[in-house]
């Protein structure tokens, strides 16, 4: 299974993902020391699971729904692979790739994601 997080806040306004189903594992509210201008203060986490052939598919249609600017992204991995989705961007790379964690770090930091936000795990 594919595990990952999605912030609430970081879904367009009209938007809807309703072509993968996803199992929601944790629903969280927290607050964000980190967060920019164009983001809340507080972020409401959706924690999920979904099969690994839904990958590819999951992370085209998150593509399509978050916001254009804010700073957003969502991670989610499997075993062998992680997913870094911005809106119009898909980065996918075998865990533990340097090379490729640090551009997908290198882009997110040109769509504004402030450097303590590029935690996600591997």
């Amino acid at each position: 299974m594919l595990t990952g997080a999605l912030i609430a806040e970081s879904l367009r306004v009209g938007t809807e993902l309703d072509s993968v189903p996803l199992r929601v594992t944790k629903l969280s509210r927290i607050a964000v020391a980190s967060a920019t201008a164009a983001q809340p203060g507080e972020w409401t986490l959706l924690e999920f699971e979904a099969p690994d052939e839904d990958a590819g598919p999951l992370a085209a249609a998150l593509s399509d729904c978050l916001a254009k600017k804010g700073g957003w992204y969502v991670d989610f991995h499997t075993a062998d692979e992680v997913f870094v989705v911005f809106a119009g961007r898909v980065f996918r790379y075998a865990r533990g790739d340097t090379e490729a964690r640090a551009a997908a770090a290198e882009y997110g930091r040109s769509a504004g994601v402030p450097e303590a936000q590029l935690d996600w795990a591997e």
